[in-house]
């Protein structure tokens, strides 16, 4: 029986959903990553107070014979990060920052590759940033070599973004995205360049790739990621001339499209209210914390309380320049709250414009302008859209995520061992 190694430091719910597709279809091989946390395990019960973080990589029992764990760098990160010690997580240069841990696993994955003697192993499957030496040591053994990439390609959004820049220069220390090496974006390149496929989970961020200034030999296959269950007793209470009520949940910055949110509402006035959920990227952007002090803002809360929220709102608005997928989406319309968001999303692949949520342009206040006029207009659209929504996110559980990536891996582990 073919298997697969699975490498990801943090695991989150799509991570954690590919695993579950390769167990159940019986191709895991092993799944490497820093800290898991079963039931009734002793880390879980001791995962309290200051340790309480490490219960967010919980994993399902039936993960735990494939696990493979080495802590020790991302528990240093949690360390330093707790007690402040800035120097410590440093992006890229610190002994203990993410791109530390990525390297660190990346290293051990990429060693138990090469003295793998199992001749049943046929791939890797990793992350961008953590696949880099994996690769390589695939490649040396005649494994195929499986990449995700979460992200739109890199210099596909540093276009956008210094683009951006120059329209809103008030709004650029917002960028964060932009701080990466040289040398860290050259491994990102090289990472492609050994992928023998790639997964992406959205049509932008496939044809992102598009800006890879070399030939790319491997195949793209776009495979969204699924649903959380729905809400199903979600009610619709809106009376005539009642307030907009719209919700706006990630970071803090213009690559979320923050600038054209905020001026679209300001021209809207007491038409409709704005609630902000998440974190600054910076302190000192002066255009946002102005703003902040006029609208509802909640710094943080937990994904039990983000879908709470959510459905205490008319719309969910998320007008991002780019994503590699936008899980707010999904979740919203999980909910019953439908979405307008742009068509660098996972909207362009889940969202029929004015049927189950809309879509704008990335980058406009005119065009989400305008959808807001439309929906003020005919306020009776809400409950018919939101329930759309929750149709079509009924139809895309993450089962069937699971079920898409299982079945492409198979045909693409038969083809290698066929050719």
């Amino acid at each position: 029986m073919s298997k697969i190694i699975l490498s990801h430091p943090t695991g989150n719910a799509n991570v954690r959903a590919a695993a579950a597709a390769m167990v159940k279809s019986q191709i895991l091989h092993s799944f490497y990553t820093t800290i898991a946390c079963f039931p009734h395990s002793l880390l879980n019960k001791i995962s309290i107070g200051p340790l309480s973080e490490i219960r967010r990589r919980s994993y399902d029992s039936s993960l735990q014979d494939y696990m493979r764990t080495y802590s020790y760098k991302e528990l240093g990160r949690m360390v330093a990060n707790r007690l402040a010690l800035a120097v410590l997580t440093k992006h890229e240069t610190g002994i203990f920052s993410v791109d530390s841990v990525y390297r660190y696993q990346d290293s051990i994955v990429a060693k138990k590759i090469r003295k793998a003697k199992s001749p049943y192993i046929k791939g890797v499957y990793a992350y961008e940033d953590g696949a880099l030496e994996s690769f390589r040591a695939a490649h040396e053994t005649g494994i195929l070599s499986f990449y995700e990439l979460p992200i739109p390609y890199w210099r596909c959004f540093h276009k956008i973004l210094e683009e951006e820049k120059n329209k809103l220069p008030e709004w650029a220390v917002t960028f964060t995205g932009l701080k990466d090496s040289e040398e860290k974006l050259q491994k990102k390149d090289a990472e492609i360049e050994l992928a023998d496929v790639i997964f992406v989970a959205n049509s932008f961020t496939a044809r992102s790739l598009s800006e890879f200034p070399n030939k790319l030999n491997a195949p793209i296959k776009v495979i969204p990621y699924g649903f959380p269950p729905v809400y199903k007793e979600r009610a619709y209470e809106r009376k005539p001339g009642d307030v907009l009520k719209l919700l706006f949940v990630g970071g803090l910055s213009q690559q979320k499209g923050l600038a054209n949110l905020l001026e679209a509402v300001n021209s809207l006035g007491d038409k409709v209210s704005l609630t902000l959920v998440g974190r600054k990227s910076v302190e000192n952007c002066a255009p946002l914390n102005d703003s902040l002090a006029k609208h509802r803002w909640i710094p943080s809360l937990s994904h039990k309380e983000v879908l709470e929220i959510m459905r205490e709102h008319d719309i969910f608005v998320f007008p991002s320049l780019f994503e590699g997928f936008g899980m707010v989406i999904t979740e919203a319309m999980s909910q019953g709250t439908p979405v307008i968001t742009t068509e660098r999303t996972a909207g362009i692949d889940l969202i029929k414009d004015g049927e189950n949520g809309w879509l704008i342009k990335a980058g406009s206040t005119s065009s989400l302008l305008s959808k807001l006029e439309i929906i003020l207009k005919e306020p009776s659209c809400i409950s018919k859209v939101g329930r759309a929504a929750m149709d079509t996110a009924l139809k895309r559980p993450w089962s069937v995520y699971e079920q898409e990536l299982s079945m492409a891996l198979q045909e693409l582990i038969k083809h290698k061992t066929n050719g």
